[in-house]
């Protein structure tokens, strides 16, 4: 059975897939429909479910197994399902759930123990202990929280493993720049994006159905210097360590319209946002490049300024 990546526009479809994102619109001809995203293990397409009965409405939520039937069609040069039958998945469905969901490579205990153990080399123990703590008091959730909702590492503990690839990024980078303080640098790349947990709301497949109201209203770099602040002063932490985290955290984004009302004003700060940039672009470049065959071009990538890119016999 392929896989989702693998459709070709006239394909016939009869498959389970996970709801990923669902949203009711009306039609010009005032018809209801269903405008989701479906989703596997290899990646995610856009479907529609069109003249949606009444009783359908209530029936199907982000996150849910479903079996479809359909054919991939071509709108806007993106393929797309059109579903003609759609049910929920039942108890006598033989569905193996590690097919379905798009998961981290790496088993998310192990990067969990990976990023700890690296945090107890640090030299500063403010920065250690303020490191440990958010790291203890949110294990749970970073065992399967993504980094994002759509985009960038919105898979299954793709938040851990965003973390554990900026690190090895900027383990590297210490070992180049001297000045740089590997301490601080690394708790940046830990705590950056740690209110994701908070912003987002997430189920235990990784699935993202909404932002909670401090998400929409604040954002996690907001939430995320109040939590250190907070943090810092219960835990006795030094007060310009703190500050400094703080700003890391706030200035990541680099420009008012992406977030950060300051740019980085240390080091530190700077490396951060180009660690954070490369890991986002290379796991979004690594995720198109997957959908196509050796010579080809993808389509326009949305979060790469719409460029095709082309795999050559160099990508792996």
């Amino acid at each position: 059975m392929k896989n989702i990546i693998e459709f070709e526009v006239g394909d016939d479809i009869q498959s389970f897939f996970i709801i990923k994102d669902l949203n009711l619109k009306t039609s010009s001809n005032n018809k209801k429909y269903f405008d989701m995203t479906l989703s596997d293990k290899t990646g995610q397409m856009n479907s529609k479910v069109w003249d949606i009965k009444d009783e359908m409405i209530d029936l199907y939520k982000t996150g849910a197994i479903v079996k479809v039937k359909g054919v991939v069609t071509l709108w806007q040069n993106n393929k797309q399902l059109k579903i003609s039958k759609i049910r929920l998945k039942n108890d006598a469905d033989n569905v193996d759930i590690n097919e379905l969901v798009p998961s981290a490579p790496i088993e998310p205990s192990l990067m969990y123990k990976e990023i700890f153990e690296l945090t107890d080399l640090m030299e500063n123990n403010d920065v250690k202990k303020l490191v440990q703590y958010f790291l203890t008091e949110n294990k749970e959730k970073l065992m399967y929280y993504p980094a994002a909702k759509s985009n960038h590492h919105s898979i299954r503990a793709g938040l851990l493993y965003h973390i554990l690839r900026m690190l090895k990024v900027g383990k590297g980078l210490v070992k180049v720049y001297p000045n740089i303080d590997s301490d601080l640098l690394y708790a940046g790349i830990i705590l950056h994006d740690m209110e994701k947990i908070n912003e987002m709301i997430s189920d235990e497949m990784g699935i993202v159905s909404s932002y909670s109201f401090n998400g929409q209203l604040l954002g996690h770099l907001i939430m995320g210097i109040k939590k250190v602040d907070e943090a810092a002063k219960k835990l006795n932490v030094d007060e310009e360590i703190s500050s400094l985290i703080q700003h890391m955290i706030l200035s990541h984004h680099y420009e008012p319209e992406f977030g950060s009302p300051k740019k980085p004003l240390i080091p530190e700060g700077e490396l951060l946002h180009y660690i954070d940039m490369i890991d986002a672009r290379m796991y979004d470049m690594d995720k198109a490049l997957s959908s196509v065959d050796t010579g080809e071009f993808t389509d326009g990538v949305y979060v790469l300024d719409r460029r095709r890119l082309y795999k050559s016999k160099f990508n792996k």
